[in-house]
């Protein structure tokens, strides 16, 4: 697994061994960076269920202004330090080590970019879209990747689903926040 483009570009990242994360293949990742790459520079990043933190470091490789890496397991918190600073880009990243519901609950900060990747099958993602929405940007986006099949149970007033992209079993969801008036 190596960061696509920018300035970290081919740099190799670590992942957690065994079955506990499940990076993101580069497949995805491309296909994922093509839809979004003109809102990247200079955005607010947020990785929740960070992992690797490869999708929040491939942003600020492409020149976010800043990313927050979130994750609950100790290991992979420290693995998204070693990642981001092997990508010289630790002066631009916050990593947490937390539950995404206890993040959102209590963040005061927004982001105009969010990457979701929580286990799959388990209902994380209707569990915390609204609050997702809530720390989003007007404009901002945000793109989930779950099992195929799952679409969003409840809807959300202002949030637009824009298109969903099948990769195998893989299903990436991209909504955008609608602009407030």
């Amino acid at each position: 697994m190596r960061v696509i483009s920018g300035t970290a570009r081919g740099t190799k990242l670590e992942s957690l061994d065994g079955l506990s994360t499940r990076p993101t293949i580069d497949r995805v990742k491309e296909g994922i960076f093509s839809s979004i790459q003109f809102a990247v520079p200079g955005a607010r990043v947020l990785d929740l269920f960070a992992g690797s933190g490869q999708m929040g470091i491939e942003c600020l490789s492409r020149g976010a202004g800043q990313g927050v890496f979130v994750d609950s397991n100790r290991d992979a918190v420290n693995i998204v330090i070693r990642n981001v600073k092997a990508c010289s880009l630790f002066d631009k990243a916050r990593v947490v080590n937390m539950s995404a519901q206890d993040f959102l609950r209590t963040t005061k900060d927004e982001f105009d970019l969010i990457f979701l990747d929580p286990p799959y099958n388990m209902g994380i993602l209707d569990e915390i879209m609204e609050k997702v929405y809530q720390i989003t940007a007007p404009g901002g986006i945000i793109m989930a990747e779950s099992e195929l099949g799952w679409s969003l149970k409840k809807e959300i007033p202002g949030l637009v689903q824009k298109k969903q992209y099948k990769y195998g079993k893989v299903l990436v969801t991209k909504f955008i926040k609608e602009n407030e008036e």
